[in-house]
């Protein structure tokens, strides 16, 4: 196995590692980071553009990240190595666009709008329609117990 293989290996069972919380304060402090957990750090989108444009410079990543303020002992090589390769494919790809973090409004959650009549009758129909079903299947409950107590 050659040397790079090894420091290969070696980073990615380091990128493994977990935050503690004294890390995860440490690192929140820092402007460029959106979010931070035990597991992974979210940087803002202008931490990505600013690395780009440094990488482009030659600058080496872990320069860029120590001059952004980035403890990189914290942070790890790994991180730092995986960051800019997935940043730089990003960029390559979409240009600065692809630096942009598309989670953004993807919670999940539906978006609040405002219904059309059609669309709220159908809605209060529905609801009609359920309250219905749980009204006979409560008469029927009755009814069962009834003819148990005879």
């Amino acid at each position: 196995m050659t040397n790079r293989q090894l420091v290969e290996i070696g980073e990615n069972i380091m990128s493994k590692k977990t935050f503690t919380e004294k890390e995860i304060k440490k690192l929140s402090i820092n402007p460029y980071v959106k979010a931070v957990s035990a597991k992974g750090i979210t940087y803002t989108d202008e931490f990505k553009r600013l690395f780009i444009t440094e990488k482009e410079k030659g600058k080496f990543s872990r320069l860029i990240f120590e001059e952004a303020g980035f403890n990189t002992d914290i942070i790890g090589m790994a991180r730092i190595h995986s960051a800019s390769k997935r940043w730089s494919e990003a960029y390559k790809k979409n240009g600065v666009l692809g630096l942009n973090d598309t989670r953004k409004g993807h919670s999940g959650r539906p978006i609040e709008r405002e219904l059309s009549l059609e669309d709220k009758n159908a809605r209060l129909e529905a609801q009609i329609n359920l309250l219905k079903a749980e009204n006979e299947l409560l008469k029927k409950i009755r009814f069962a117990e009834r003819g148990l107590k005879k």
